[in-house]
């Protein structure tokens, strides 16, 4: 648990305070010696949590020696993203520990629960899929998820991507020959024909009635094997299987077991991405660029390379082994695979708790290493260029991202950059579900957690204008409300129209007192962005700066999608409530007769025959039925 002051308190380890520190008292650290402070720590292992003045910890560290560690925070010169940290410093708290380990293992955990500002963050929002397996189901099947549930299914992973797990998923079924179409079993067997997957080779045919549900099991059996790095094993059951079925002559079976073993052993010369679960090496690049660092991890497997992963974060305060003995530990706690050994670029001073902490999280012992020749280090260099690579491609971006908000700033006068910036645009089919919607830019990037939609009140027939007004007037009502979900409000404002629509979109923001600019976005003849105009009519041309010209159009294609989007699956909606409840038609032909008519109107006022063109006359005789208010069969 932690005090208010950000202070642990366990009884596992031993808590020490400074004789004279004072952890509610806010001082100017200019004018109190915390460095005399420090001299009375003790020369011993422990962490060790600096504390601003309304006692948030703004750093959190470990240390072999806390008086040798903190005291140097206070004395001589520091680089300036350290020398910001220590300004605001007004108070430390330190945790003695009874050994390097302990203090390891109390660091981060201390970094996870408080995450502070200046310590190494990793994103939480980096994604590590799993791939889960209900084996509860008639027929399971594998599925690619976010997260790990508690809920008796089976897990593997988790892996470096979506992409790369779909692979697997795709590899091993196609290897195993099991089924990757949407039909659902035991429901759909025997309806329809097998699709081209069996006849490529790629599925047995688990929709055809004489397929033995015992051999679906089977095979499900074996792909989990793949899947859990057992596939040595696997072929070598196959392979006396296969022996077997000869010397008894049935060679059908000996025959298919044949072509399955091909298969997978395709897999493993393929290098196939199946082998990331157990990658037995990583190693690791850091670089430390101009305005942010990169990281970059490459995983083996028997020597050859099958995957990078890597991730931008904030220049760190810690020196360059200390910050990756840092990324390390949150990298695999969060990621949850350890590999048999780990090549470091650096020799961190924490190599052998650091070792043993990632040991006790794998349940077996992880090496790691810090090579300086041979073999091992051309791998830590290949990290290292891609760490490099990564890091200038941001910074590259980043300046092209720095130049088109500058540039906003100055053609449309605005006080600051527009960090953030608000789109709009109306979507209709008549006078049925009128909707607007909402993306949100963040640094010229789609936040795509704060965008909104919103279904028109109002109105009952089509008017872009009040149905725009009514938008802006609801959103930054939200906001004067106090509504969590509308708190942030933007720096720019874009409509999805020219100047009408504009000034309209300014008077709404303007009658309830929030001053927002607000631009319309103009389109040409072919439906394309040609300009930004104000509510007072004056257009400004991007013409002459392509990167600005490519993000605006960016911007208002990606709202009038999700503005078309949202409009569809209302109406899509309203479909299947009209005629999902007639007997015969399920998605399939409901689909087929919206396709072909377009509206439930349309498909209300055909005859029999006129639907006979998409579908059967037992099921358009039931559809006249159903509209004319008989529902008798």
């Amino acid at each position: 648990m932690t005090s208010k002051s950000g202070c642990l308190q366990a009884a596992a380890f031993g808590v020490y305070f400074p004789k004279i520190l004072s952890s509610h008292t806010q001082v100017n650290p200019m004018s109190h010696n915390l460095y005399k402070k420090a001299t009375d720590l003790p020369q011993k292992p422990g962490v060790y949590q600096m504390l601003a003045a309304d006692g948030e910890t703004v750093y959190v560290g470990k240390a072999k020696s806390l008086r040798n560690r903190v005291s140097s925070y206070f004395t001589g010169s520091h680089d300036d993203k350290t020398a910001a940290m220590v300004s605001k410093v007004t108070d430390f708290a330190v945790i003695v520990c009874a050994s390097e380990f302990e203090a390891l293992v109390l660091e981060s955990s201390l970094i996870k629960e408080l995450a502070p500002r200046y310590n190494i963050l990793l994103k939480d929002d980096k994604g590590y899929p799993y791939i889960r397996l209900d084996a509860r189901s008639a027929y399971p099947r594998f599925s690619v998820v976010a997260k790990r549930q508690d809920d008796g299914a089976n897990y593997f992973g988790p892996y470096g991507g979506r992409f790369i797990t779909k692979e697997i998923v795709r590899a091993v079924s196609y290897a195993l020959q099991l089924p990757t179409c949407s039909r659902k079993f035991p429901r759909d067997i025997g309806k329809e024909r097998p699709c081209l997957h069996h006849h490529m080779g790629q599925c047995r045919g688990w929709c055809l009635p004489d397929t033995p549900k015992a051999e679906y099991d089977l095979c499900l059996a074996q792909a989990v094997m793949l899947l859990e790095g057992k596939s040595a094993e696997l072929i070598d059951a196959l392979r006396r299987e296969m022996e077997t079925a000869a010397e008894e002559m049935r060679f059908e079976l000996a025959a298919s077991l044949r072509d399955r073993i091909r298969a997978l052993e395709n897999l493993e010369t393929r290098q196939n991405v199946v082998a990331l679960s157990v990658a037995d090496t990583d190693a690791i690049g850091f670089y430390r660029g101009a305005a942010k660092s990169a990281f970059a991890v490459l995983h083996y497997v028997g020597g050859k390379l099958l995957d990078k992963d890597y991730e931008l974060i904030e220049n760190p305060l810690e020196d360059t082994a200390e910050a990756i003995s840092a990324i390390v530990r949150q990298y695999y706690q969060r990621r949850e695979r350890y590999p048999s050994a780990i090549y470091l670029p650096a020799k961190p001073d924490d190599l052998e708790p650091l070792e043993e902490f990632l040991s006790q999280a794998a349940g077996r012992r992880v090496k790691i290493h810090a090579p300086q020749r041979g073999e091992k280090r051309q791998l830590i260099d290949a990290a290292q260029e891609n760490a490099k690579m990564e890091a200038e491609r941001a910074a590259s971006q980043e300046e092209k991202v720095r130049g088109i908000l500058q540039w906003l700033q100055k053609v449309l006068g605005l006080e600051h950059p527009p960090l953030r910036i608000e789109a709009y645009d109306i979507s209709n089919l008549g006078a049925d579900d009128i909707v607007a919607a909402m993306t949100v830019f963040q640094n010229a990037r789609p936040l795509k957690r704060d965008y909104r939609k919103f279904k028109i009140k109002s109105l009952t027939a089509q008017d872009d204008y009040h149905s725009m007004e009514e938008v802006l007037t609801r959103r930054f009502g939200r906001y004067l409300d106090g509504d969590a979900s509308f708190a942030e409000l933007p720096d720019l404002v874009l409509i999805d129209g020219g100047t009408a629509h504009a000034n309209i979109a300014a008077g709404a923001v303007e009658k309830l007192g929030v001053y927002v600019p607000v631009f319309g976005m103009v389109k040409d003849a072919k439906h394309r962005t040609r300009a930004l105009v104000s509510p007072s009519g004056a257009e400004i041309s991007m013409s002459a700066v392509p990167q600005v010209f490519s993000f605006i159009g960016t911007i208002q294609e990606e709202t009038h999608r999700f503005a078309v989007t949202y409009q569809r699956s209302l109406r899509m909606g309203n479909y299947g409530s009209a005629l999902d409840d007639i007997p015969g038609v399920g998605k399939k032909r409901r689909d087929e007769l919206l396709k072909h008519f377009k509206t439930v109107k349309r498909i209300k006022e055909a005859t029999v025959d006129e639907l006979r063109e998409v579908i059967p006359k037992n099921t358009a005789e039931a559809i006249i039925r159903h509209f004319a208010g008989d529902t008798d069969t």
